[in-house]
């Protein structure tokens, strides 16, 4: 409903100076304009029938979103609102109220009657000031014509709306009036109706007409573009439709006809199975009626290519001569012993059984210590081709099985891409950091390689982009991590595990003389009688620049002095270098890691030497317990994991219940901390293994024992006493003979683990295996 605003005379003294207040959320209320608003039966019932009914006059105040709403109503409200007699009010089924208001004049809230049973203010109410010169004038005359070119582009807009703006004369009037119909925002509304200066509003308001009039221009700019850009497609459409009618009458042939020949050409070749066979010839069927400028003939050919390209049958015939195998093995690599016999007994399976299913081999051990290296070894003793992906960071599941075809640059996933790139379909095919995948929202790698590494399931895998089952039953799979802890349960349980330990000082040595050290030699362009190394200055390089349960730092050492040395052959110094102890530290500089030996740290009562399982093999642990005056109880540091501090827990436990037997004093723990701490506090550590050190410095530490140097010693407790079995022992093991200790305390369970030991490291190291912590303790501390 439209009505003149100059049809109602409106005298600011008739209208009341204390008014009750309806606060407005989105809308706002401007003098002399007419309002429809619906409020809530609840809104009726506060303010009572009389206060809302018609020809009552009220104020109308916008709420303040930008204070924070409390309960008290009349402090959201803003300070400048409108009066507004209600000249029609209709119930809507019972629960609502429609209201017709008729703005009348601006006011000011002075104050709000707090004694009242609704929002009730005392306000003062503002007349516009009769203004009217040449600069007032120009500024109607320039808004007027904003507007009615706002118009043009607003076709719902009422006609009698251009018709009414001409005819007022008034420009405070002008100004609300234009403000009320253009698509602004309710804080600009709000600022308009708050300017009382009529030039200011008037400027205001021209800002906003014209910033309404900008973005009105630029929306028809873009329709207009959009509808010329289908008005060009459809008539290139009609064009190509006659073009073709008028190649077909002239007897030309399609252009593209050669290519869809092509095709099936190489589709006849291929000797595609059943499915993807009757999936290229839809495809090349559905590209014969496509045009070559469409982009769907460009998807089309790309999907043909993947499927014509891709080693459907193509595959190398396996060497099965096991001597050979064995022999190519072992020139590539030195022990590994499990892993050799693993293949070898492949080998052998598939000399009496051809349609044996490739193995799913998982090769878990330290970084360094030859687990892809090996995969090529295999490849080449089995006469396969090899291909190896790069599983670490990957976070999308699309990445293994492809995207679908929907999206654009659509491929399939990494496995199918290899196969393309290997051209056969039994390759050695090695997944490298499996256990170092990742999920997120685009899915969860993890589970897409389930069906890929699952033999019952992969002769028909299917990749989302090829849409049809690839059989990769011949392929083996060999993947590589460096710990089992990461991988889900159930990828896990898919593969046969081959663990890889660390190497021993002796099989580092021999590594080196027989491979490290000629493959650096040929890297670096040196000769056999250019550089040489003793056995000692290998050792040397072992213990004094690396620490690692794998050989990539000590290969990265003897390439430093392989560059060392071929300078100074260059420059003329040396014609050779026979590298000893001594010139070491003249290529590689001071030693770098201090020797891993125990002597003097366990001179102390309550010192105790564990022995712990790291990615990049054993280390020593060492941990120490002290007391003080205090009531804190038990005091744990040094970056401990739950497990390790329930540990303590536990031995404390144990302490306390066999205080007699132990021949601790019983009120030793009367006012008493005990600190128990785990130096190198910037490594977090975990886990049950350090039982029995834990429990043996404490009972070092109250009983003033001091514990044997040469012994370390591992292993899980129990509140009743008991020794049980830990993991990682041969890693352990070869870092106490790093260290020089002679004696070790192992779990009785464990004594089977010392058949992965080499016998000259037994020999060196006295084995003590217990299942009972008393046992320990005898050892340990003389009981």
């Amino acid at each position: 409903m439209q009505v003149d605003p100059l049809s109602i005379k409106i005298n600011t003294e008739e209208i009341p100076s204390a008014l009750p207040i309806l606060p407005l959320n989105d809308v706002v209320l401007f003098p002399r304009m007419i309002l429809p608003l619906v409020l809530k039966n609840s809104t009726l019932i506060q303010y009572g029938d009389k206060i809302i009914s018609e020809n009552q006059i009220l104020g109308f105040v916008v709420n303040d979103e930008s204070k924070e709403q409390n309960n008290k109503p009349q402090q959201n409200l803003k300070r400048i609102g409108t009066s507004g007699i209600i000249l029609k009010k209709t119930i809507i089924d019972g629960k609502k109220i429609q209201l017709l208001i008729h703005g009348l004049s601006r006011f000011e809230i002075i104050t709000f009657f707090p004694d009242s049973p609704y929002l009730q203010a005392a306000v003062n109410h503002i007349e516009d000031q009769k203004t009217k010169d040449t600069e007032t004038e120009a500024l109607m005359y320039n808004i007027i014509g904003l507007f009615q070119k706002v118009i043009k582009f607003v076709p719902n807009m009422p006609k009698e709306i251009e018709a009414i703006t001409k005819s007022i004369k008034e420009p405070g009037i002008l100004a609300d009036f234009i403000s009320s119909h253009i698509n602004s925002t309710v804080e600009e509304n709000q600022k308009v109706l708050e300017i009382i200066d009529v030039k200011e509003r008037l400027q205001e308001v021209s800002r906003l007409v014209d910033k309404q009039l900008e973005i009105l221009e630029l929306r028809n700019k873009i329709q207009t573009d959009v509808k010329g850009d289908i008005d060009k497609t459809q008539k290139e459409y009609y064009l190509r439709q006659q073009l073709k009618i008028i190649k077909k009458e002239l007897g030309e042939e399609e252009e593209d006809l050669s290519e869809i020949e092509e095709y099936r050409v190489k589709i006849d070749k291929k000797n595609l199975p059943e499915l993807a066979l009757k999936e290229a010839e839809r495809e090349l069927r559905r590209l014969s009626r496509i045009h070559q400028a469409s982009a769907e003939y460009t998807v089309a050919t790309t999907y043909l290519d993947w499927i014509t390209s891709l080693p459907w049958n193509e595959r190398t015939e396996d060497s099965l001569d096991i001597k050979m195998a064995r022999r190519i093995l072992d020139e590539d690599h030195f022990g590994l012993v499990k892993a050799k016999k693993r293949i070898i007994e492949y080998l052998a399976v598939r000399k009496l059984k051809p349609d044996s299913k490739g193995p799913i081999l998982c090769f878990i051990g330290p970084p360094g210590t030859g687990k892809t290296s090996l995969g090529r070894s295999i490849a080449r003793a089995l006469g396969r081709k090899f291909i190896r992906i790069s599983l670490g960071g990957i976070r999308d599941e699309a990445e293994i099985r492809g995207h679908r075809r929907t999206y654009v640059g659509a491929l399939p996933g990494r496995i199918i891409q290899g196969l393309r790139r290997v051209q056969v379909n039994n390759p050695v095919f090695m997944l490298d950091e499996i256990d170092k995948l990742g999920s997120d929202f685009r899915g969860d790698p993890s589970s897409a390689l389930l069906e890929i590494l699952d033999p019952e399931q992969n002769y028909s895998f299917s990749d989302h982009y090829l849409d049809i089952p690839f059989d990769l039953t011949n392929i083996m799979f060999i993947t590589t991590g460096n710990m089992l802890d990461t991988m889900p349960h159930a990828l896990r349980d898919r593969m046969e595990v081959l663990e890889f330990s660390g190497y021993t000082e002796d099989e580092k040595i021999k590594i080196t003389n027989r491979y490290l050290i000629s493959r650096q030699r040929e890297a670096h362009g040196l000769k056999d009688n250019q550089i040489t190394f003793t056995r000692e200055s290998i050792k040397r390089i072992i213990s004094g620049y690396t620490r690692e349960a794998g050989l990539r730092n000590l290969e990265r050492e003897i390439a430093n002095i392989c560059r060392g040395v071929a300078t100074r052959i260059v420059e003329g110094e040396v014609k050779s270098a026979a590298i000893s102890v001594k010139d070491i530290s003249r290529y590689l500089g001071p030693v770098r890691l201090p020797p891993a030996e125990a002597k003097g740290r366990t001179s102390t009562p309550g010192v105790v030497m564990g022995l712990a399982w790291t990615q990049t093999g054993g280390d020593l642990l060492f941990i120490e317990a002290t007391s003080m005056k205090g009531d804190k109880g038990l005091i744990l540091t040094g970056q401990l994991g739950d497990v390790m501090k329930e540990s303590a827990q536990a031995a404390l436990s144990f302490v306390k219940a066999n205080i007699s037997t132990l021949g601790i004093p019983e009120d030793s723990f009367e006012h008493l901390d005990i600190h128990i701490h785990v130096p190198a506090g910037a490594i977090p550590k975990d886990g049950p293994s350090a039982g029995v050190t834990l429990l043996t410095a404490l009972v070092s530490l109250l009983t003033e024992k001091k514990v044997r140097q040469d012994l370390a010693m591992t292993g899980e407790i129990t509140l009743r006493g008991q020794v049980l079995p830990v993991g990682g022992v041969k890693e352990k093991i070869l870092a106490a003979n790093r260290a020089g200790i002679k004696t070790i305390i192992l779990p009785k369970w464990n004594e089977k683990d010392l058949e992965e030991i080499p016998k000259k490291i037994q020999k060196h190291i006295q084995f003590h295996f217990v299942d009972k912590m008393l046992d320990v303790l005898k050892i340990a501390l003389d009981y």
